[in-house]
């Protein structure tokens, strides 16, 4: 189905010229849908190898806290953990993945530093699982953010191949197809009109013959 215009030379040349511009905005659109494809088939590989290393340590650090709670009482291990000695600075910013904005997460810890830091209680009164499990928290963390930053970014490229390959199929299937049936609607009426032109001057060049014969 073409578009309603009026078939003269002026939108010939105008519809060409949007033609041409679909046409390489559909490539460069169809370049940027395989290349976001594939950056979103990468975070997914990414996401699939990190969650395993970090369900299976949250599953270490589940066993050792309960084999905690096994050996002293809850109130205990309740006070142990009342009162950190280390704070959590974290920081958010932006990266940009072909066109699409996502987080970045940098942390920092807070206080005097070293091992013995992550401990906020003394080690007489509380089980030695209780330790293993802090640390195996703690070294979880860095893991941790990563993967909340990669299942985001994922979420969010998503979209934008959703979007991108909505965009791909209205030109290839609706907007290009419509601008060649209108091109070639206009060609045809063009040609016809100059081919009556053609037949009217031949007439005219026969009758002016006539009268002078």
């Amino acid at each position: 189905m073409e578009l309603r215009v009026n078939p003269n030379r002026m939108q010939l040349l105008r519809l060409r010229v949007r033609l041409k511009t679909a046409r390489r905005g559909h490539k460069m659109l169809k370049d940027k849908r395989d290349e976001l494809m594939r950056r979103f088939l990468d975070l997914v590989r990414q996401n699939k190898e990190l969650r395993q290393v970090v369900e299976e340590r949250l599953g270490r650090a589940a066993g050792q806290l309960l084999m905690a709670t096994a050996s002293a009482s809850p109130a205990v291990i309740e006070e142990a953990l009342a009162f950190p000695k280390q704070k959590l600075d974290l920081r958010v910013k932006k990266d940009n993945i072909m066109g699409v904005r996502v987080a970045r997460f940098d942390f920092s810890w807070g206080g005097a530093g070293g091992e013995a830091d992550l401990y906020p209680y003394g080690p007489a009164h509380t089980p030695a699982d209780l330790d293993a499990a802090i640390k195996t928290l703690s070294e979880t963390l860095p893991d941790l953010l990563r993967l909340a930053e990669i299942e985001k970014a994922a979420e969010l490229l998503a979209v934008e191949v959703e979007k991108t390959r909505r965009r791909v199929n209205a030109l290839e299937y609706v907007l290009i197809p419509k601008l060649e049936e209108t091109i070639k609607y206009i060609t045809m009426k063009l040609d016809e009109a100059e081919r009556g032109n053609l037949t009217r001057l031949m007439k005219i060049k026969q009758m002016v013959h006539e009268a002078e014969a």
